[in-house]
């Protein structure tokens, strides 16, 4: 809390004027034996009552994450000083003088608490509850009374806040009682904020963009499983999973190369020749013939691994095409329950109240 005192000082070159002989006379009269130290009244029973009123310039911050509002405010006290009459006969009429505030007693009156609890759970279209609690330090109840000026804190010079909304405002008058001193009541003003938050700034730089990766996301399941991001999938996820009893492409056939020292020119039709006959033929025993035979024979073993391979390969685009709609539905349920969980409620009071 901040005090603000402005001193106007007015200068005028004159001759000396009665009027400011009976004002030093005054001022001499009424601080000739004042203790600033001893309270203000008649008698030592008597409580000295001040009227408090609290004056809202600006908000400048909330803390949210320690829960601490920062505020600029005017704190107005008002109290009768017992020691401090005259009659304004005997002073050529002086009614009213101005001193500094330091040469007089004050009531200790001290900012106890400036607590907000941040509840963000309809963030950002939350209400939050700010308070400022106020009371004397050293002086209970029977010797200083503190009463509010009016139910409400002043806001006729209040500044906007870009990010918060004076909802609603009061102030309430506590009496404390500790168990050292049940009798004895100590007295404190608290004044209670309802802020509600713009979400203006968050719509646009917050709730959008997540709206829009959150449709991006969901178009990912939609590319074609062999664009690459499924790799995770089918190379790695399926050894963990019960699809790996599915029959998966190999490369010991690649690797393997089948050649009999011993073998007939109809082994490269694949039709077993009669059992009774069997041609040999004199080209066969040539070396170049015999290496192309083994490369067809070869070409036509790598032509079937390969078919097998495509066969499992598309079985497997099959089950990643499944997961993608599983993992789809999963997704955009989430997204959706998600969204209305968290801001239907907020809105559906929202648009109650207004």
């Amino acid at each position: 809390m901040r005090y603000i005192i402005c001193d106007s000082i007015n200068l005028l070159v004159y001759k000396p004027s009665r009027c400011s002989e009976d004002e030093t006379r005054l001022v001499k009269t009424l601080f000739t034996g004042y203790n600033k130290v001893v309270r203000p009244v008649n008698h030592f029973r008597d409580p000295v009552v001040v009227t408090v009123g609290l004056q809202l310039i600006q908000l400048i911050s909330v803390d949210e994450v320690n829960q601490i509002v920062t505020s600029n405010v005017r704190l107005k006290q008002v109290w009768e000083d017992v020691n401090l009459k005259w009659n304004p006969d005997d002073y050529s009429g002086i009614k009213k003088i101005r001193i500094p505030s330091t040469d007089i007693w004050r009531p200790d009156l001290v900012l106890y608490n400036n607590y907000c609890e941040i509840i963000v759970l309809h963030f950002p279209f939350d209400l939050q509850n700010c308070s400022m609690k106020l009371g004397t330090w050293t002086y209970d109840g029977n010797l200083v009374v503190v009463n509010p000026d009016n139910d409400r804190p002043d806001l006729s010079n209040f500044m906007e806040s870009g990010e918060w909304v004076m909802q609603d405002y009061r102030s309430w008058k506590h009496w404390v009682y500790y168990a050292c001193c049940p009798d004895t009541p100590y007295l404190d003003i608290t004044y209670h904020f309802l802020m509600l938050r713009l979400p203006l700034y968050f719509i646009v730089n917050v709730i959008i963009p997540c709206m829009l990766f959150s449709f991006l996301t969901g178009l990912v399941f939609y590319l074609p499983t062999d664009s690459g991001r499924h790799a995770i999938f089918i190379d790695t996820i399926p050894n963990f999973m019960f699809f790996s009893t599915m029959n998966r492409p190999s490369r010991d056939r690649q690797e393997k190369r089948i050649h009999p020292a011993d073998f007939d020119i109809s082994d490269i039709s694949g039709k077993p020749a009669p059992a009774s006959v069997t041609f040999q033929s004199p080209i066969t025993k040539n070396p170049d013939v015999r290496s192309a035979i083994e490369g067809v024979k070869y070409i036509a073993e790598t032509m079937k691994s390969d078919e097998e391979s495509n066969n499992a390969a598309e079985e497997w685009k099959f089950v990643a095409m499944v997961l993608d709609h599983i993992l789809l539905c999963v997704f955009m349920a989430v997204c959706i329950i998600g969204t209305m969980g968290v801001f239907a409620g907020r809105l559906i009071e929202l648009s109650m109240q207004g």
